[in-house]
């Protein structure tokens, strides 16, 4: 844990969730729970942690940036 009103502290977080409103729930409504818990399941395991390419990465999918690692390695 951080120490307490650290600004840093929540940085990750916040901009996790606010790439998630953008690029997923901006302008949906949803009729159900399971219909949201759905979308953010793919959004989490399929999209954001297998495809979506990432600045910190070089602009590279998680899953390429592992590949690409595990053939030096």
């Amino acid at each position: 844990m951080s120490p307490k009103a650290d600004p840093w502290s929540n940085a990750v977080n916040e901009n996790f969730f606010q790439k998630l409103k953008y690029e997923l729930i901006r302008g949906k409504t949803y009729s159900s729970i399971k219909k949201a818990k759905e979308d953010l399941f793919w959004y989490i395991e399929i999209f954001y942690n297998k495809q979506r390419r990432h600045e910190y990465l070089g602009y590279i999918s998680p899953e390429k940036y592992e590949q690409s690692h595990e053939n030096v390695a």
